[in-house]
């Protein structure tokens, strides 16, 4: 291939990816955007995974926009829970109904994007849950048994958990049982 060639296959190659990062994942798509043939764009993605795959900076950098796109997923879900907090308050059940349904969707693209990643399997990401629902609740354990009997402790606990999610914490406190 003469370097005049190897240019215009990059070149075929960069607008194909363009399009695909784009959002544009149909090749069949991508090849009417472009003028060119589904196979032909199927190769140029073919070869740009396998260029990407080997390529040490490009796994660095796929890694810290990952890392990037899950943190602005995180932020996005403490602002929908302070939404849903402000709604509560202010009595408005439509704007908490809308505010809860961004959560699961926010949460759902959250967990899309990272099996796409290959980081999570299907049944992983139910082990994920029931493993982080589990931490939950023994953390909250262990937080009702330290401040059920320390008001001061109590309301630094609340304010440390508000501060961290967003939203008011409330901590029940059951009075030890008479034996």
């Amino acid at each position: 291939m003469s370097e005049i060639e190897v240019a215009e296959r990059s070149e075929t190659i960069a607008k194909v990816v363009e399009e695909f990062l784009r959002g544009n994942t149909s090749p069949l798509a991508i090849g009417k955007a472009l003028n060119m043939s589904r196979n032909e764009v199927v190769e140029a993605l073919n070869e740009w995974r396998a260029i990407v795959s080997n390529n040490s900076t490009v796994h660095e950098r796929a890694r810290e926009a990952l890392s990037a796109a899950d943190q602005h997923y995180a932020m996005l879900i403490k602002e929908a829970w302070r939404t849903i907090d402000d709604a509560d308050q202010a009595g408005d059940l439509r704007t908490k109904a809308t505010a809860i349904k961004l959560v699961a969707d926010i949460e759902g693209k959250r967990i899309e994007m990272l099996q796409k990643a290959g980081l999570l399997e299907n049944n992983e990401v139910a082990s994920m849950i029931a493993e982080t629902e589990e931490k939950q609740e023994v953390l909250a354990s262990i937080l009702r048994d330290v401040v059920a009997d320390c008001d001061k402790c109590r309301s630094e606990v609340r304010k440390r958990l508000a501060d961290y999610s967003g939203k008011a914490e409330i901590i029940q406190v059951y009075p030890a049982r008479a034996e």
